[in-house]
C-alpha cells in the first residue's frame, strides 16, 4: 500500500535543500572573493614596493 503524500513536508525539505545550496555557493564565492582581494593586495604591495625601488635608483 503507497504511503499517504505530505506535500507540506515535502515542500518544506526542498526549501531547506534549495536554502543549504545556496549558502554553500555564497560562502564559496565569498572566499573565492576573499582570495582574489588577498592576492591582489599583496600584488600591488610587491608592485609598490618595486616601483619605489626603480625610483630610488635612477
Amino acid at each position: 500500500m503507497p504511503r499517504k503524500p505530505n506535500y507540506n513536508f515535502e515542500r518544506s525539505e526542498r526549501a531547506k535543500q534549495k536554502a543549504a545550496k545556496k549558502a554553500e555557493r555564497l560562502k564559496a564565492k565569498a572566499e573565492k572573493s576573499e582570495a582574489r582581494k588577498a592576492g591582489a593586495t599583496e600584488g600591488q604591495s610587491e608592485g609598490e614596493t618595486a616601483g619605489q625601488n626603480e625610483d630610488n635608483q635612477a
